[in-house]
């Protein structure tokens, strides 16, 4: 969707070129202005709905209209697609949460995704490196040259110390520091502000890379860009997630790791998983990740499985006695 705050009426102009729009830029709208949601959440949910309406359409149903049956249809269709459970089950949310909406303004008197079952979805692990992977990826970063070296070791080791997500990263303000450079103050999804301690490492990184910050700084026009800790000539000011990423899949190569298996994400996942590992509990870990619910930084449990598996056999001692018995 590409929306910026304050754009000028695009989303009552598109609904008066296409009817089935109407309450879905009023849905998008919404979560905009009141919710404060992030520009990838609400073009997330409205790739979804703009696909629901076109089946819904098709089917002579504008998508505020749609029942049950429709609904059911979509999923099957989704799944014919050889769509996963996951990705279906996101689809569904969507529609779903379009349909509070609509039921909150009074346009609907019933919510018909509520005698709908979601498809059944696995769980699945996080991925995440090993201690050694994010060794040699900062080892790799320090072995670069000059400033885009120096930024490099900055971005992962902030991403190592706090587990920040990629957008929250790449898009930290140079205020976010705090005076004595101890901690960042984070503004999460929903504009929550939550603070995160930095380690040594981190603290050392910035302050060596604040040196060379302003060759980042696009030349003769600075502007929006001078307030980002992490600066770029790009027309959002500072750079990219796909930059950082492509960045990461580089390096990757040079510390002699599979790209496919190295991305921001999963060094997020690498920090929550190492913190548990090292003691850290899920109260603590969720407030750092930004996690409305402690049952989201749940998923990172197996952890604390593997650990008390790894206990158990060390010093149980009937395990001791017997190192084949199976526990």
């Amino acid at each position: 969707m590409n929306r910026q705050r304050g754009d000028d009426n695009d989303g009552a102009t598109r609904s008066r070129r296409n009817p089935s729009r109407r309450w879905i830029d009023a849905y998008l709208e919404m979560l905009m202005v009141e919710r404060n949601s992030s520009n990838n959440t609400i073009e997330s949910y409205e790739r979804d709905l703009v696909q629901f309406a076109d089946f819904a359409t098709a089917r002579r149903k504008l998508p505020e209209d749609a029942d049950t049956r429709v609904i059911k249809a979509y999923l099957k269709e989704l799944s014919s697609r050889g769509m996963s459970s996951r990705t279906a089950a996101r689809h569904l949310s969507s529609i779903r949460m379009f349909f509070r909406f609509l039921f909150a303004e009074g346009i609907r008197t019933d919510n018909p995704v509520d005698a709908v079952d979601s498809p059944v979805v696995g769980k699945s692990l996080p991925k995440y490196l090993s201690e050694d992977d994010v060794d040699a990826l900062l080892v790799a970063a320090e072995n670069y040259e000059g400033r885009d070296g120096l930024r490099l070791v900055a971005l992962l080791e902030v991403l190592y110390a706090t587990g920040l997500r990629v957008t929250e990263l790449v898009g930290l303000p140079l205020s976010a520091v705090t005076g004595d450079g101890r901690m960042l103050i984070v503004r999460g999804k929903g504009g929550k502000e939550r603070m995160v301690p930095l380690s040594e490492p981190a603290m050392d990184a910035i302050e060596a890379y604040r040196e060379v910050r302003e060759g980042f700084l696009p030349k003769g026009r600075a502007g929006l860009a001078s307030s980002f800790l992490f600066p770029s000539r790009g027309k959002g000011g500072y750079l990219t997630r796909a930059r950082f990423g492509q960045l990461m899949k580089e390096l990757a190569v040079r510390a002699g790791l599979d790209p496919r298996k190295v991305s921001p994400h999963v060094l997020r996942h690498s920090f929550a998983s190492h913190m548990l590992a090292h003691g850290a509990d899920l109260r603590s870990l969720q407030q750092m990740l930004g996690h409305s619910d402690v049952s989201t930084t749940q998923i990172y449990t197996h952890v604390l499985d593997e650990r008390l598996k790894s206990l158990v056999e060390s010093a149980h001692p009937l395990a001791m006695v017997n190192p084949t018995r199976d526990f």
